[in-house]
């Protein structure tokens, strides 16, 4: 799909009729695919999602586009290392994507967490054909130097949990995503739904 799209991705949803006020590219998804560098490092400048729906909008955008550097660094960092880039560029290469619908929207579930229920539609010999999900995930907060006066300071950024990432953590040991609760209490929930 070339990035001259008129409608973002994200903004495509095959159960409605096409709208006229969907977002272009640019001005959806495209801030938060720059906010990585080229080599797949974080870009400060960038923008940063502002709640789960906006992250895994970005996802879906980022599968079609194959921009499998962004699913990786915006799935929780404990689990980035154990991620396959190259089976998710390949499959985000050989799927034909058609569509998102965003089932549900649950902005907070305890302290860090939020669920979106989603429909990722694509197009097989068969017809159309729907992956239905209930992603999980959650608000980490990143020590990030800030420039000026080389002070640090506190970022809150939104990462997926990635259901299908075997990780050998224990119930008590300290939480993956770095908020000091122990894993059973914090992500360890969502993980188990």
């Amino acid at each position: 799909m070339p990035l001259s799209i008129k409608n973002c991705p994200c903004q495509i949803n095959p159960s409605l009729a096409i709208s006229s006020n969907a977002l272009a590219y640019k001005d959806c998804c495209q801030p938060y695919h720059d906010s990585l560098d080229e080599d797949g490092t974080d870009n400060s400048a960038g923008a940063q999602a502002e709640s789960a729906e906006r992250l895994m909008r970005t996802r879906y955008s980022a599968f079609v586009l194959v921009k499998a550097d962004y699913i990786v660094k915006t799935t929780v960092p404990a689990q980035q290392a154990l991620l396959d880039i190259n089976a998710i560029e390949s499959w985000a290469k050989e799927t034909d994507w058609a569509g998102l619908e965003v089932v549900q929207h649950t902005p907070k579930i305890g302290k860090r967490h939020a669920q979106v229920e989603f429909k990722a539609y694509y197009n097989t010999e068969d017809g159309l054909q729907a992956h239905h999900e209930l992603s999980s995930f959650v608000k980490v907060t990143d020590r990030v130097k800030v420039t000026d006066k080389s002070a640090s300071g506190d970022k809150e950024r939104w990462y997926f949990l990635d259901p299908t990432v075997s990780m050998s953590v224990g119930q008590k040991q300290p939480c993956i995503c770095g908020s000091g609760e122990k894993f059973k209490r914090c992500c360890g929930v969502c993980l188990a739904n």
